[in-house]
């Protein structure tokens, strides 16, 4: 006993100096780094030879969201004594599994995902985020918090393409990752669930969540040598929604200096919608309806997995459950109006599309000629190094070939492209810009160098700039588009966007010393892109 109290008052002496706890193998791979936060001790591991980072995982910054905590907005989570293991990443939050799910087995990306497609995954017990940050003894460094993507109704912190720690070190940022409530949990709107709080009243429990770990950040940046008056919230696809939401949440202010949207806008949805939607839920949920408190205590007797297979059954009627929710007190009613009067967070802003982003979503209009668990598979044993029979044909259905014929998979992909990106792009960008923001940067993502036949099926397809801005290439969805040969253009290109974003954390610009061109404001744009050997950053602009 007398040692552990010793070894834990050692670590908060020295977590206030942003120093690891000695130990016999403290400058070894794998050994402990301690931090005192405000909710106790957490430890991380020393991966300094291995990656050149600190890294702590799976850290509890809100209660368990379960029984009567179900559909209310997150508590922050009680102080913990002892030391904390913060080695693991903590479980994805409960979801129907698709693409971008966690495996059925549990955080993690491999084979087994294909297992859980329109199954529960994840776990109910599931607000942790990810700190990492370089293997040095920096103090001050600029923060950036990133929101995954996935639809806001699937995805996970631990997905490998989001790792933080190159992107830590190489933009010498404290990065945090970040899960989130998402579908009927994350977003639901019953009137049995009202208590006369607005706030838990709105209905925006995964915004909440994402608010929630923000004053986390605030609270303790410095803990992991971060600076809180430096946070840049950076996220991808729904992701990138939530990051244009929290901009103009009235509950963010002080929260947030820096804003990295990518691939998404301003999209909130009514609660008259959310109201519809969640009645029906509820009545495929139960079977049938008491009283809203009735309704809502039976709803919250019923285990995670069964919610999440009567969400399965609901959108095969009616699609998926209404997200990020208008409700007036959260999120304003009219984000246009509220911007215009200048109730949001006046920020620098650094978005960005891929050029291909449609590619993505060829099962929405019966494109893909495989089943997801068959492209899923596909994908995941294609060797990107060997010589593949493999070729068009296989993945896209005859009504879209030729690809660049009249109504083939290019014009029908960019058919969906300009239907989900572009209009919300252009609205966001523009409302910010006619508000008086003069500090709006914007880049297009043009990289489509994959083995055949995925240059042509995905090319510069939707969320492909990620393994670009983390580099994480070796483990992943898009794993099967990274080969030997156009590895040397792919780093060139990872370097430039990693610089950029490096840049902006700083300075609220992108711009930096490796870029060929001057980057100009919105609607201009820097176009990335590289052949197999080399990269180029050229002047654009944005056409929608």
């Amino acid at each position: 006993m007398r040692n552990r109290v010793i070894a834990a008052l050692l670590g908060v002496v020295l977590a206030a100096t942003s120093m690891s706890v000695p130990s016999a193998a403290a400058s070894g791979p794998g050994a402990s780094v301690v931090r005192h936060t405000s909710l106790g001790l957490v430890k991380g591991t020393d991966e300094r030879r291995t990656t050149g980072t600190f890294a702590w995982r799976g850290i509890p910054y809100a209660e368990p969201p379960v029984g009567d905590l179900r559909w209310r907005a997150p508590e922050p989570h009680r102080p913990w004594r002892g030391v904390r293991d913060a080695r693991h990443f903590g479980d994805g939050c409960v979801q129907e599994g698709r693409f971008f799910s966690p495996a059925p087995s549990g955080p993690h990306y491999g084979l087994d995902i294909r297992d859980g497609l329109k199954k529960p995954v994840g776990a109910e017990d599931c607000l942790t985020l990810n700190v990492f940050r370089p293997a040095t003894h920096r103090k001050n460094l600029p923060v950036i918090v990133f929101v995954h993507g996935g639809s806001n109704m699937v995805g996970y912190s631990a997905d490998p393409m989001y790792d933080g720690r190159a992107l830590a070190r190489r933009a010498n940022a404290v990065v945090v990752t970040v899960n989130y409530r998402v579908g009927v949990f994350g977003w639901l709107d019953l009137p049995g669930l009202k208590t006369g709080d607005p706030v838990d009243d709105s209905g925006n429990f995964g915004t909440l969540d994402q608010i929630e770990a923000l004053r986390f950040v605030n609270r303790d940046a410095r803990a992991f040598g971060g600076d809180p008056s430096n946070v840049t919230v950076m996220g991808e696809s729904a992701g990138a929604v939530n990051v244009w939401a929290l901009m103009v949440s009235p509950l963010t202010k002080g929260l947030l200096d820096k804003a990295i949207p990518l691939s998404g806008g301003l999209k909130f949805q009514t609660p008259t919608e959310a109201r519809t939607y969640a009645e029906g839920f509820a009545e495929e949920a139960l079977g049938s309806q008491g009283s809203p408190e009735d309704t809502v205590r039976r709803l919250r007797a019923i285990p995670a997995g069964e919610l999440i297979e009567a969400q399965v059954r609901r959108g095969a009627e009616v699609g998926d459950p209404p997200r990020v929710l208008a409700d007036g007190s959260v999120l304003p009613e009219d984000y246009h109006a509220a911007i215009a009067a200048g109730e949001y967070r006046d920020v620098p802003v650094l978005a960005g599309n891929t050029l291909e982003e449609g590619k993505l979503f060829g099962s929405a209009i019966g494109a893909f000629r495989p089943t997801e668990y068959e492209r899923f598979t596909l994908q995941y044993r294609f060797d990107p190094d060997r010589p593949s029979d493999l070729r068009v044909r296989d993945l896209i259905t005859d009504q879209y070939l030729p690809i660049d014929a009249p109504g083939g998979w290019n014009e029908a992909a960019d058919g969906l492209t300009d239907s989900i990106f572009t209009g919300i792009v252009l609205d966001s960008m523009n409302t910010l810009r006619a508000a008086g923001n003069d500090r709006l940067f914007y880049y297009q993502f043009a990289w489509n160098q994959e083995p055949a036949p995925f240059d042509d099926v995905y090319g510069a397809v939707h969320a492909m700039d990620l393994p670009f801005v983390f580099r994480t290439f070796d483990e992943g969805v898009f794993e099967f588009a990274f080969s030997r040969r156009n590895e040397p253009g792919r780093l060139r290109l990872s370097n430039l966007m990693m610089d950029s974003v490096r840049a902006f954390v700083r300075t609220g610009s992108p711009q930096h010393r490796g870029l060929d061109t001057r980057w100009h404001q919105w609607p201009r744009s820097v176009v990335f892109d590289a052949d197999d050997r080399w990269a180029t950053a050229r002047p654009g602009e944005f056409e929608g």
